[in-house]
């Protein structure tokens, strides 16, 4: 091959898209572990690694009995937002803490156009279309399906355009939510949109999975300013993991994921991003 057609070849294949390209595969280095929780009801392994150059950590939790141990805590109805250490102390014995819902704020107003009334309507709740905290229903917008997590009494589930009605139906004790398009995997199938705008920017992120061996899920923390697209988050676990289910929680500057060695009393923050925003609520894993 001459020079020029060298040359030419290099340029065509520059030229090509990239995203059809980056859906094809991703790169995993530098997995390490760096610290396993091992108790008689609660265990997790904390690993960290590179996707796709970005440093992330997998955390790997099981809980004996999901609808006792998981924990919701949320900043006051409309009244405002707390940080996720804030949070995390009011969920006693707290071993692993990440941040959930996505939210709406003076800061953050945008509203799904299917939501009745303004967005000053929904300051400091969570988005979705249902709310359930504790057991109690503090929203249920009518007509509006909902997408996002629950907790029931055999422990997580995703829902992913489901009626609020049967939804209810199933006894919720806690919700959590974010985007419409947050579900990214389903049955182990990838149902993310690629083509959404927000699916294909680089972000810091917190995504859970519910893996297939019973209650154990999956937290990937994908930190730095660099972050990861979701696109490439969901090419990863449905890559490397056996997920039964893949959602998208709040992310960005309100991501944390604090942890509590055994020999201590309270959970701290591994380093996550340039911000420790206050956010709505949080998800927290207890003996």
């Amino acid at each position: 091959m001459t020079v020029k057609r060298r040359i030419a070849l290099m340029l065509l294949i520059a030229l090509l898209p990239l995203g059809g390209l980056a859906e094809e595969s991703y790169t995993l280095t530098d997995r390490k572990t760096e610290y396993i929780y091992d108790a008689e009801t609660l265990k997790y392994t904390l690993e960290s690694c590179k996707v796709n150059g970005t440093k992330c950590y997998v955390t790997t939790v099981w809980v004996a009995e999901p609808a006792r141990q998981i924990r919701k805590a949320a900043s006051p109805w409309r009244k405002g937002l707390a940080t996720a250490e804030e949070l995390a102390a009011k969920i006693e014995g707290a071993a692993l803490v990440i941040n959930g819902s996505g939210y709406v704020s003076p800061r953050y107003p945008d509203i799904p156009a299917d939501y009745p009334g303004a967005s000053a309507d929904y300051y400091y709740t969570p988005l979705g279309s249902l709310t359930v905290t504790d057991g109690e229903v503090l929203r249920d917008l009518e007509g509006v399906p909902y997408y996002g997590l629950t907790l029931e009494k055999d422990g997580l589930h995703l829902y992913a355009g489901e009626e609020n009605a049967a939804v209810l139906a199933r006894d919720p004790l806690q919700t959590w939510s974010f985007y419409e398009g947050c579900p990214m995997a389903l049955e182990g199938q990838d149902i993310l949109d690629h083509d959404w705008a927000f699916a294909n920017v680089r972000a810091v992120r917190t995504i859970l999975a519910g893996l297939r061996e019973e209650n154990t899920y999956l937290i990937l923390t994908a930190t730095s300013i660099h972050g990861l697209t979701l696109v490439e988050a969901n090419q990863f676990l449905l890559g490397e993991f056996d997920t039964a289910w893949i959602y998208d929680l709040d992310g960005g500057p309100s991501s944390a994921l604090l942890r509590r060695k055994q020999d201590k009393k309270k959970p701290v923050r591994l380093e996550i991003s340039y911000s420790t925003q206050k956010i709505v609520d949080v998800m927290g894993f207890t003996e």
